[in-house]
């Protein structure tokens, strides 16, 4: 019973650290890109974009498992919000963070391993590898040495480059489509990820600055940071006109246009409420309608 009862605790930090809906943010992430890069004539073989998938979310699980192990002393001291902080599990469950760490160089290995014998055997191409790589590589500088981005003020633009830059670009790569046109077309999207993470960091604040974790929200205080925010906001408008119609066709920006009082609602309670929900949706409404107005252009 007892060995039932251990195999069940680790099983269950196993599954919460990898945090599965982040994986499956991830991977609608990467299909915008492909989707994207279809939009402009690239050929999509739908077993590549499956198998690109598959050391994709075992490498974002890797990452995921060093960001809990990093965050561990975060996570002890704040009650995270559904959308800040890390899984709980380890605080909940009492099982040391060595173990999401080991968790974390065994994905790593696999999702590398994978990723090579994909390029390899021509399933995925140089460029695709050569993305995922870095991208894997600075996921786990965000949270671990020697970098540790997160921890010195740069975790929030690292985030947003890799969650809203780097995904569509590898995805854009997968099937062979241009990864500049389509990583210039997620610029608009990537900037509001930047404000989710605003949004988000702002709870774990005093947590963060209690374990040395240099966040902008623990850097900066409340008007700096809704300075910024607003400043981000408007760039991200700006480029969406700016980059109408060469690089975004009229349906994406349209379809783009909902996400605007989620981001100004966002905009209007940050730094005075604690869950983020607004700008999260915001985000979330926003892929969701420019993927779906993408979708309509192949």
């Amino acid at each position: 019973m007892q060995r039932t009862d251990l195999v069940r605790r680790y099983g269950r930090v196993a599954a919460a650290a990898s945090r599965p809906p982040q994986l499956l943010l991830v991977l609608g992430v990467y299909l915008f890109g492909v989707t994207v890069a279809a939009a402009g004539d690239a050929s999509v073989d739908p077993r590549q974009v499956v198998l690109g998938a598959v050391p994709l979310a075992t490498l974002a699980a890797s990452i995921h498992y060093a960001n809990e192990y990093a965050d561990h002393e975060t996570d002890a001291l704040t009650d995270p919000t559904p959308f800040s902080g890390g899984s709980g599990a380890l605080v909940e469950t009492g099982v040391g963070r060595g173990f999401v760490r080991r968790l974390g160089y065994g994905t790593l290995g696999v999702g590398l391993l994978v990723a090579v014998a994909f390029w390899a055997s021509g399933t995925v191409g140089a460029a695709a590898l050569g993305v995922l790589v870095a991208a894997t590589a600075l996921g786990w500088q965000y949270s671990v040495g020697p970098l540790r981005l997160a921890w010195r003020g740069l975790g929030e633009l690292t985030n947003a480059a890799l969650g809203g830059l780097a995904l569509p670009a590898y995805g854009a790569a997968v099937v062979g489509g241009s990864v500049p046109r389509v990583t210039l077309a997620a610029v608009p999207f990537a900037l509001v990820v930047l404000l989710n993470l605003f949004a988000t960091q702002w709870p774990d604040r005093e947590a963060d600055a209690a374990v040395g974790k240099q966040t902008l929200a623990v850097r900066w205080g409340p008007r700096r940071l809704r300075v910024a925010y607003a400043a981000v906001a408007a760039l991200a408008g700006g480029l969406l006109l700016a980059l109408h119609p060469v690089v975004l066709p009229t349906a994406v920006v349209l379809a783009s246009l909902p996400a605007v009082p989620l981001v100004v609602w966002g905009w209007y309670g940050y730094t005075r409420r604690r869950v983020p929900w607004p700008t999260v949706t915001a985000m979330v409404v926003l892929v969701t309608l420019q993927f779906a107005a993408w979708v309509r252009a192949v």
